[in-house]
């Protein structure tokens, strides 16, 4: 438990050396946040939690230009390599393109602060590109996402895609999705995986609350204890924004 509670503390301290861009003389910049408890934290479908519980606090900096700043983090349990912490710390510009599409260009520094360096490099950044369009009331996202060699990807690259789709339920806070994902290099168990998911979403004023089932067809090794990361589970989660 008091690892739990430890991460909300150690990611809300990332950004504070720049607390003054936080606070600007004007409105150009905005602040958003929140945090999230999930029953299982699913990276691309993969257990990094090996399926307990996980707090997951964020905060983002946006200026009203479309660039942005910030860092996301969670409670892991992947072993002494990457230990018992991991941060996203993320930046990008996001604009509108043409009507109902919009284009993300960002980059991701995942950063496990309290490793076992004995266990070498963890840490390795990732470039994404996302473009999102508006088909009525059905939103299509298509994600991809690069990690060029690395160190810490044991001087290999991966590769992953994503396609989502999201809808609001008219006259209802309830939000119903849908993804599949395909995972390609250093990332992926056995070389290369395709992961999905499905489930809904409902919010109310600055709480949401989720239900997903998530799974992937990672080929089994006969280890429970490793197969159990990548078996079929359905992920609950609590979030609160300001």
């Amino acid at each position: 438990m008091l690892r739990l509670l430890a991460v909300p503390a150690l990611l809300f301290a990332v950004p504070a050396a720049g607390q003054e861009i936080a606070d600007p003389p004007s409105s150009a910049l905005s602040v958003s946040g929140g945090v999230d408890l999930v029953s299982d934290y699913r990276f691309r479908g993969l257990s990094l939690s090996d399926k307990d519980v996980a707090v997951q606090p964020t905060i983002t900096v946006t200026h009203d230009s479309g660039f942005y700043l910030g860092a996301w983090g969670s409670n892991i349990d992947a072993g002494p390599a990457r230990g018992d912490v991991e941060a996203q710390l993320y930046g990008g510009y996001e604009t509108q393109i043409a009507s109902g599409t919009r284009l993300d260009l960002g980059a991701t520094y995942y950063w496990h602060p309290d490793r076992d360096k004995a266990f070498g490099p963890s840490d390795f950044g990732e470039a994404s590109a996302r473009l999102s369009y508006m088909l009525g009331p059905v939103e299509a996202t298509g994600t991809v996402a690069y990690a060029w060699d690395q160190a810490a990807l044991g001087d290999a690259d991966n590769l992953y895609l994503r396609l989502g789709l999201s809808s609001g339920i008219p006259n209802t806070p309830v939000t119903l999705k849908a993804s599949v994902g395909h995972s390609d290099g250093a990332l992926a168990p056995g070389g290369d995986y395709r992961d999905w998911s499905l489930g809904a979403s409902a919010t109310f004023d600055r709480f949401t609350l989720g239900l997903k089932y998530v799974d992937t067809d990672v080929r089994k090794t006969g280890v429970k204890a490793i197969d159990r990361r990548y078996d079929a589970t359905v992920v609950a989660s609590l979030g609160f924004s300001f």
